[in-house]
Parts: structure tokens; C-alpha cells; sequence
């Protein structure tokens, strides 16, 4: 038994228990993550991650590193971007999300390097990528500011992290979102995952994940130089732009 608590969703658990529940959680969707993506969000992540992709500071030959990177969305825009000459690594910390992400972009004729890895300890050297972006995946980590600190120390100076992530919706749909999250979610995650406790998860975590502002200090409480946010459908999702000096 831990002596450090942390949230797992709404629940206080032992740091060290963390890991493991989100673990299962991932390993039960992986198979359907990407098709209750589109049901949950109305193919809105599509558009959310186009715009991540479109708008990033990337050059042909550039480094990036994708971080709970999942099912290969951004890390499939990220070699297009930066092209032959460039370098992209798939990375996530759970085998069942990074083995659909691989085999997918396997069978689009796609080869990049991947590695199974802890956002918390990145087995990468200082001052390597170009970008380093996490899609939906930094409010499922234990110590975030641990995971933000790794994600600078592997930027290279000049270097930009992206954090698209779900965040503090604007208040007056506030009560319409909690209805949808908390009453909807489930439901769908039983009628097409078959899993409604793991949806009931990820919808509790979006509201334990830190607000736009809170998030924003935390990047630059870890050294990023200059840190922005762009709200996207009215702050459900925000876009968090740091770079390293």
C-alpha cells in the first residue's frame, strides 16, 4: 500500500494503483476505441486532431514524438508533415492501444518506429524532437507534471509540446455536457463496447483532468518558456501550446 493518493476517475486510489486500472481500462477498448471515438465525440476528434496537425511548427526532416499516441492519428499527420527525411516515433505505455495504432498504419504502408513506453520516464535523450504532442492521454497519467517535465527534457531548444486534450467546457453547457457524459457515455460504451464501467472512467476523468489555466501554469511550472491554449467546440477540448526556449 501506497502512502500517496490520486484519482482514478472519481474514486481515491494508491498511487501505485493507478496505472494498473487505467492499463485494463485501455486494453478492454482498444478494439473499439477508434469507433467510439466517432459515436461519443460525432466525429469530432477527427476534426480536433486535423487541426492539431494542421496548425503544429513543423518543417520536412523534423523529429516528433507522439506520446500516448494510441491508434496512430497524429502520429500518421506527423510523417506526412515532416516527410521521408523525417523521423516520427508511436509511443504509449499500453500494448493492446500501441499494437492496433501499429498494425493500422502497417496496413496503410506506413512503417515508423514504435516503443511501448512510460510518458514518465521517456527513453529518449535531452534536446532530441522538433515536437512532442499527447492526445487524450496526459489526464490517464498518475504524476502529470513528472510527464510534462520528461516531455520538455526531450525537446529540442526552439522545440514545441502540443497537449490536445479534453478540458473545462464553457459554463452555460455545462449541465447539458454532464448529461450527455455521464448518462450517454455509459450507455454507448455498453450497447457498442460492451463495457459501460470503462466509459463511466474516461468521462469521470475529463472532469478530474486540471482546467485550461491550471493546466497552462503546470507547463510552465515544468520550464516551458511560453504556453498558450486554443479552446476548440466551446471548451471541451483545449489545444495547449508550449515551447521550450
Amino acid at each position: 500500500m501506497s502512502d500517496h493518493k490520486t484519482h482514478f476517475g472519481y474514486q481515491t486510489v494508491d498511487e501505485n494503483e493507478k496505472a494498473g486500472r487505467v492499463a485494463s481500462v485501455f486494453h478492454s477498448v482498444a478494439k473499439n476505441y477508434d469507433v467510439m471515438n466517432d459515436v461519443m465525440s460525432g466525429g469530432m476528434h477527427r476534426l480536433w486532431k486535423h487541426f492539431t496537425i494542421t496548425t503544429a511548427p513543423l518543417h520536412q526532416g523534423d523529429k516528433v514524438l507522439d506520446i500516448a499516441g494510441g491508434s496512430g492519428d497524429l502520429a500518421r499527420g506527423w510523417a506526412k508533415r515532416v516527410g521521408k527525411t523525417g523521423e516520427v516515433w508511436l509511443t504509449d505505455i499500453n500494448s493492446s492501444m500501441l499494437t492496433v495504432g501499429r498494425d493500422r498504419l502497417l496496413n496503410e504502408g506506413m512503417v515508423l518506429p514504435v516503443a511501448l513506453c512510460d510518458a514518465e520516464k521517456l527513453p529518449f535523450p535531452d534536446n532530441y524532437f522538433n515536437l512532442v504532442s499527447v492526445s487524450f492521454g496526459l489526464r490517464n497519467m498518475t504524476h502529470k507534471e513528472v510527464a510534462l517535465a520528461e516531455m520538455y527534457r526531450v525537446l529540442k531548444p526552439g522545440g514545441t509540446l502540443l497537449v490536445l486534450e479534453f478540458s473545462q467546457v464553457f459554463k452555460p453547457l455545462k449541465p447539458l455536457y454532464d448529461l450527455y457524459s455521464f448518462k450517454m457515455l455509459p450507455l454507448m460504451g455498453k450497447l457498442i463496447a460492451k463495457d459501460a464501467d470503462s466509459y463511466q472512467y474516461l468521462a469521470e476523468s475529463i472532469r478530474m483532468h486540471p482546467d485550461q489555466e491550471t493546466l497552462r501554469n503546470m507547463m510552465l511550472s515544468v520550464g516551458f518558456d511560453r504556453v498558450s491554449y486554443h479552446n476548440l467546440t466551446a471548451g471541451v477540448v483545449a489545444l495547449h501550446k508550449g515551447v521550450k526556449f
